[in-house]
């Protein structure tokens, strides 16, 4: 026997995506998203999706989304992965033209408007609420940082820790990220432009990976607040591996950020139970 799964990617940071409609597992989702997404002896990507629907699936803008790492940890939010739940929602459907989905996560509600942009391709805008502040993780004095390097934790319903460094390609990111397995590090230096910065991140339960949108929106937060863009800049690009995010800062004072960027559908495919 087999389950239907789609395989889309936000910027190179890869999902699968499974619809849920009733579907009762043998076993923990945990443990399904652990075998599905190794690369190995699996599908491959860094993360499940659980899509699910309030109310008639053909017709609703209500989702729900259930994320879990490849490691089987369950997560509460992720950037990349509500654009290509989206995304999949959007396919399954059938639609053709704009629409705005409220998808419920563990991390609370986010609005997401999808855009078709052809070739398999979406562009969304999501709504990531407010950036707030995140005590320190506990293994963060382990690490031994520069007392001026600059530093933040923060949350957008998933931990981060964001560190400026000179030279992104220089650090030591596995090693650092494996001693701070408790949130998502990100590493960012300015530019090249005035209004970017470039990042590099290690997501906890996962790895280093192409993109992180959550990480993205704490790293253009933490830009801002250090000045490494100016406080005029509407938005910051955030350049990555797998490629750019927008973040756009529509309140300053209470933290408020828009997320906007890609998904791309892949493959659809059929996978043992």
């Amino acid at each position: 026997m087999t389950w239907s799964l789609s395989k889309l990617h936000g910027l190179g940071n890869d999902f699968l995506v499974f619809d849920l409609q009733g579907a009762v597992p043998d076993e923990p989702w945990s443990a399904i998203g652990r075998r599905w997404c190794d690369r190995r002896r699996g599908v491959g990507s860094d993360g499940l999706l659980l899509l699910g629907w309030q109310g008639d699936p053909s017709a609703t803008e209500n989702l729900t989304m259930v994320l879990y790492n490849a490691d089987g940890s369950r997560a509460e939010m992720s950037g990349n992965g509500i654009r290509c739940l989206a995304h999949a929602a959007f396919r399954r459907q059938g639609r053709t033209h704009p629409v705005a989905y409220t998808v419920t996560t563990d991390a609370g509600e986010r609005r997401v408007e999808v855009t078709p942009a052809g070739e398999g391709a979406i562009y969304a805008s999501v709504d990531m609420g407010r950036v707030a502040p995140l005590a320190e993780p506990p293994q963060w004095k382990q690490i031994g940082a520069h007392p001026d390097r600059p530093v933040a934790h923060l949350s957008l319903g998933n931990p981060h820790t964001v560190v400026g460094v000179d030279e992104v390609a220089a650090v030591d990111l596995a090693t650092l990220g494996m001693q701070l397995s408790e949130v998502n590090l990100e590493i960012i230096e300015p530019g090249p432009e005035p209004d970017a910065v470039t990042l590099r991140v290690h997501e906890r339960g996962v790895g280093i990976t192409q993109a992180c949108g959550t990480g993205a929106c704490a790293a253009a937060w933490a830009a801002r607040v250090w000045g490494l863009v100016p406080a005029s800049a509407p938005a910051v690009t955030v350049h990555m591996e797998g490629g750019d995010a927008m973040v756009r800062i529509d309140q300053p004072a209470a933290g408020h950020v828009t997320l906007q960027g890609p998904s791309v559908h892949i493959a659809d495919l059929e996978v043992a139970r």
